[in-house]
């Protein structure tokens, strides 16, 4: 398999793919070494990364199995959930948001996309862009992924109920919002994360492993958010009002634990939501995640 030679993005860090030594005719982006992206390219619906998996699973039982949906992913990445979707829900309709253009260039020149996807690839920044997104969008999404890291760190600017508010009008009826967060001991970043969206959605939930969200190692927390969108969440809509949520936690990766309700709420105690004035980046992985140290 002959690759494309690294690039330099205008972050100033590198991007490359390669192999899967593991996997044949699977792929890997690394972004100055940290692992962004891995696809197989002979069967795109299978998906590697467990957080990945996890948000793959929402993407099978959300809907009626099969039928074609209207998504727009946040952070492209080497479009891995993009081909998922289209593997999976044929004729669904999609675009992509990603701020880096020779990072599209790249992975269109490594991976091109099927022919027959309708997928569009705007290019810029996310919070930017979806200020700018046509008005026919507007309560059409079916799916929100939110999965935006510069390296290994989710931008403050991109973290904010600010941020959120911008997604909320996009999401069609019972539509839903998937955000991938990373953090460690404490877990206040996602805690913040997850406060932000109980405060502009009734229905939130966070799944992962378990030691993740006990704060005692570092890791991926696939947030959800969903229900009405109309600013006025009500009070007594509950995370299980979504009567896949048990079989997406039984789906695996496992082990695997999840949050709704009285739970999330125990969990969230203390929290609050994060705003433009007081937002942070996410907080870097240990060395020794990626295998740095």
């Amino acid at each position: 398999m002959i690759l494309p030679e690294p690039i330099v993005l205008t972050s100033g860090l590198t991007a490359e793919f390669e192999e899967d030594r593991w996997v044949p005719g699977a792929i890997q982006l690394l972004v100055d070494g940290t692992p962004q992206s891995h696809v197989d390219l002979r069967d795109p619906s299978q998906l590697f990364f467990e957080y990945v998996r996890r948000i793959g699973h929402v993407i099978d039982l959300f809907r009626p199995e099969g039928a074609p949906i209207s998504a727009l992913h946040l952070g492209g990445g080497a479009f891995t959930l993009p081909r998922y979707v289209e593997a999976t829900r044929p004729g669904s309709r999609q675009q992509i948001i990603e701020l880096e253009g020779a990072l599209v260039d790249l992975v269109r020149e490594a991976a091109p996309l099927p022919r027959r996807a309708s997928i569009r690839v705007r290019r810029g920044d996310a919070r930017e862009v979806l200020g700018k997104l046509p008005e026919g969008m507007r309560g059409a999404m079916d799916l929100v992924v939110v999965d935006i890291f510069a390296g290994d760190r989710t931008p403050a600017h991109v973290s904010s109920t600010e941020f959120y508010e911008l997604i909320r009008p996009l999401l069609a009826p019972a539509g839903v919002v998937v955000v991938n967060v990373t953090d460690g001991s404490g877990q206040a970043f996602t805690r913040g994360q997850t406060a932000t969206l109980a405060s502009l959605f009734p229905t939130v939930a966070a799944i992962a492993e378990p030691q993740v969200l006990k704060g005692r190692r570092f890791g991926n927390v696939v947030l959800l958010a969903s229900g009405e969108t109309d600013g006025s969440p009500s009070p007594d809509a509950r995370a299980d009002d979504l009567d896949w949520l048990p079989r997406l936690l039984a789906s695996g990766p496992h082990p695997a634990r999840m949050l709704a309700g009285r739970e999330l709420d125990e969990w969230l105690r203390g929290a609050r939501p994060v705003f433009d004035a007081d937002a942070a980046p996410s907080p870097e992985p240990p060395p020794e995640v990626f295998g740095r140290g």
